[in-house]
């Protein structure tokens, strides 16, 4: 399982060790030095059902600064992923990708069900 953070999110920081807790054995990766590939992200977005706006960091700088409130209404599917491949801090974080689970974000219900 490949759980991409930000190292001083705190949001990460708890959803890590709540996976520390839960003996879940997982590869942490420093989102914004390794941002996920468009055809990571693609593949997750799909395999995941959620809206793609669902993988936006929407409470980050970076998003506000773009306005991409207003923008991604206009977006392909094709143009955002291509915007999320840019910058991991675009990116809503802790991002989990495993075989067959993808989550966004840290809600420890969903985590605990999923997971």
């Amino acid at each position: 399982m490949k759980v991409y953070c930000y190292p001083k999110c705190t949001t990460c920081k708890k959803a890590l060790k709540w996976l520390d807790e839960q003996g879940k054995a997982y590869e942490e990766i420093d989102i914004k030095e390794h941002n996920p590939s468009r055809e990571v992200l693609k593949d997750a977005y799909e395999k995941s059902g959620l809206p793609l706006k669902k993988f936006f960091n929407t409470s980050g700088l970076k998003y506000k600064e773009l306005h991409l409130k207003d923008k991604l209404a206009d977006m392909s599917e094709d143009e955002q992923l291509d915007l999320l491949a840019t910058d991991g801090m675009l990116v809503k974080r802790p991002l989990i990708i495993n075989d067959d689970v993808v989550l966004t974000g840290f809600k420890e219900a969903e985590w605990a069900e999923k997971l």
